[in-house]
């Protein structure tokens, strides 16, 4: 668990190693999780506080950047653990948080209900009372400490990033991409856009990575995985990629193989760019990794298609 400005990065044990990550922040003896995996990693998370050396009693927040399950799933599990911590939320996405019953349903509808309990366990309620709506320029105060919430779009419509303006870093939930540790090189970390159903818009994605790089942030840390820098080139990287994807997605579309054809297209786009960034491993390697960060995006831009 790295340790940087109080941060600590928590990785949730979800799907693999460095897949997944929540994060404790600490400020003078007080604590804050942002974002909590699923069900499955409450106990990590709890672990993570041991090490901290802070009690369940002196976590004041759960912060989520969005309330897609492998980010949220845990939290009315968590929030029950912690006597004292309210759970931040952006106002699209705490109704869902209160009664996760569409959330359910929705997921469910997808995966079925056997897969949803084996990968996510059963959604908890959170208690209306420990919910905290956070709308565009909402301050968190962690002993002192401004975590200021911003309205982010393009990933999902309830999607916030958190500016933790002590430690010049932003987290980013997936709204700044995802970039996996197995991927880095010489040239530092390789990263791609997640444009996962059903709330993928190009546009307002571009405006959000704009905004959070006029921040001018040390770092960003990313849900999928982990502390990412030099933020510029990183953020030229998901332009170039979103407006790539979108041309693959816009050249498949009105096909009748059309998730087929843009399942290889986006496999292509990937490959050339790992093998550019040095990444030696192969095109069989990286659909190992990406195969189902391919798969929703795929989906995702077929959502945006038909929208």
């Amino acid at each position: 668990m790295a340790n940087t400005h109080g941060i600590h990065t928590i990785d949730t044990g979800f799907v693999r190693p460095r897949f997944d990550a929540a994060y404790l922040v600490v400020e003078n003896g007080r604590g804050a999780f942002i974002d909590c995996g699923t069900n499955f990693s409450v106990s990590r998370l709890l672990v993570a506080l041991d090490e901290a050396g802070i009690s369940v009693a002196a976590v004041d927040w759960l912060i989520l950047t969005h309330v897609h399950l492998d980010h949220a799933g845990g939290a009315g599990e968590l929030i029950a653990r912690l006597p004292n911590a309210k759970l931040v939320v952006h106002p699209r996405g705490a109704r869902h948080m209160i009664d996760p019953s569409v959330l359910w349903a929705g997921a469910s509808s997808v995966y079925g209900e056997a897969v949803m309990e084996q990968t996510y366990g059963r959604l908890r309620p959170v208690p209306a009372e420990r919910v905290v709506e956070a709308p565009d320029g909402h301050v968190v105060e962690l002993a002192g400490r401004r975590l200021l919430c911003i309205d982010t779009p393009g990933h999902a419509r309830h999607h916030l990033t958190v500016y933790d303006e002590r430690a010049n870093v932003c987290f980013t939930g997936d709204v700044f991409g995802l970039s996996y540790r197995d991927f880095d090189t010489a040239n530092g970390p390789f990263i791609l856009p997640t444009t996962s159903p059903v709330q993928f818009d190009p546009e307002a994605l571009h405006a959000s990575i704009g905004r959070l790089v006029a921040l001018e942030p040390a770092a960003m840390y990313l849900t999928h995985y982990g502390r990412v820098e030099p933020v510029e080139r990183l953020a030229a990287d998901l332009h170039l990629q979103i407006d790539a994807m979108v041309a693959l997605a816009r050249a498949a579309h009105g096909r009748p193989d059309r998730h087929a054809v843009l399942m290889e297209s986006l496999t292509d786009l990937y490959a050339t760019r790992a093998a550019a960034h040095g990444w030696g491993q192969g095109r069989d390697a990286l659909r190992q990794l990406l195969g189902m960060d391919i798969e929703l995006n795929a989906q995702g831009l077929e959502v945006w298609l038909d929208r």
